[in-house]
């Protein structure tokens, strides 16, 4: 057995899960996340998983599930014990915005992810014809879907990298804090 840093002993995990339709650019996102580099993606079958570090002493395990639409049928099976939930939108793709925002509405009418924060990247603003953050958020519905929640929509450009850093310390915010909701929930139901 190797020895184990104190550094290890103080980091939380979070499990941030990231959803959104095919083509969204979800393990796009991931890799630049993790490695600041552009990796040619193919659409995702079954799962991507990667962990990333943050400057919070707080480690995020990023599962990216694939979008097609057999795919989707399985995201419930994902929805347990996350801290935080990242869905993912093509900014330019507007034919597609309300099928988004569909399976949206059902993944936050799960009752295993009540009260779990949301942040929506909306992606490929650097493409001509992206709609904004306020776009996105008035398309996706999110004052109603999200009402009972942290939530935040984030412009981005998974290519660039632009909005990402900012999109990371949401999510690590969001995280930390469902962690400590959870934690408070679970010593009150031990005291009990």
């Amino acid at each position: 057995m190797g020895l184990v840093s104190a550094k290890q002993f103080k980091v939380k995990q979070a499990q941030v899960l990231m959803l959104g339709l095919d083509s969204a650019g979800k393990s796009t996102l991931l890799y630049k996340l993790k490695f600041n580099d552009v990796f040619l993606t193919l659409p995702t079958i079954g799962f991507n998983v990667e962990m990333i570090e943050t400057e919070e002493n707080i480690a995020l395990t990023i599962w990216d599930v694939g979008g097609q639409h057999k795919m989707r049928t399985a995201w419930d099976n994902y929805l347990e014990n996350i801290d935080g939930l990242v869905y993912v939108v093509d900014s330019t793709d507007k034919q597609r915005l309300e099928e988004s925002k569909k399976e949206l509405e059902l993944i936050l009418r799960n009752d295993n992810i009540k009260n779990v924060p949301v942040v929506v990247l909306a992606n490929k603003q650097d493409l001509p014809g992206a709609l904004d953050a306020v776009e996105i958020t008035r398309r996706l519905n999110m004052k109603k879907h999200c009402h009972d929640r942290n939530w935040y929509v984030q412009p981005c450009c998974a290519i660039t990298g632009e909005g990402l850093s900012q999109a990371l310390r949401k999510v690590t915010s969001f995280a930390k804090s469902c962690m400590k909701s959870k934690q408070e929930a679970f010593t009150i139901f031990k005291q009990d």
